[in-house]
């Protein structure tokens, strides 16, 4: 009687390189609770993509070396604690604290705190919900729920359901197409990670320039008129 040849199992990590690599074998090596981990790890440091580490949970569980259901907790569990410490930090910085501080960083001032307070007051449940969605946004709106003191029953809610969807999208995902994934993933995820970041220095180089406009403009009308 023949035996049959054992079947080989796909190395997740394979095809990645560098923190994103460790990352993945973390997954493999301890299973559910490395998805946890590394979505943990995602909110404090924004450049590990969540879109490319939690389709390979979904293959993970597509090949049954780990349960759907478990994966999706640990990485909803692993969000929601580091949106916890974000909160901690906010609540412990303090309202005077922060506005302080941004009132001393430079090219902002205390108006900018005052207009994203007004805005946080107003819209905090929905940003914090749709927050969970937008990569950094999810890193750091814990922060102004801390600092405005969101009941913390209704932050966990917020925080949870916008998890929880936006992990179940991507873990889904990966479950749902299988093999087909990873090569897509190598593919599109370093792409998707560029244009993020190009996005981003676009928005910043407008928001210096807009604002250094702004300052020399308040600096020429507070300027004393010379003697014609």
């Amino acid at each position: 009687m023949s035996l049959a040849a054992p079947t080989a199992t796909t190395n997740p990590a394979e095809g990645y390189s560098g923190f994103i690599g460790w990352v993945l074998n973390l997954m493999e090596s301890l299973g559910e609770v490395g998805v946890g981990l590394a979505i943990l790890l995602e909110t404090f440091l924004p450049p590990i993509p969540s879109e490319a580490v939690l389709p390979v949970a979904g293959f993970l569980a597509y090949e049954g070396r780990m349960s759907f259901w478990i994966a999706w907790a640990a990485a909803t569990a692993g969000a929601l604690l580091g949106a916890w410490i974000w909160y901690v930090i906010g609540a412990a910085l303090g309202r005077d604290r922060t506005r302080r501080l941004v009132g001393s960083t430079p090219l902002l001032d205390f108006e900018d705190f005052d207009k994203a307070e007004t805005f946080f007051r107003r819209w905090g449940g929905v940003a914090v919900l749709l927050g969970r969605c937008v990569p950094l946004v999810r890193s750091f709106v814990s922060i102004p729920a801390g600092i405005e003191r969101m009941p913390f029953l209704h932050f966990t809610a917020y925080t949870a359901i916008g998890s929880g969807i936006w992990n179940a999208i991507w873990i889904g995902m990966g479950f749902a197409f299988g093999p087909a994934i990873k090569p897509a993933l190598e593919q599109w995820s370093g792409i998707l990670s560029n244009v993020v970041l190009v996005i981003l220095a676009i928005l910043l180089g407008w928001f210096v320039i807009g604002r250094l406009r702004q300052i020399g403009k308040k600096n020429r009308e507070s300027a004393p008129t010379g003697a014609m």
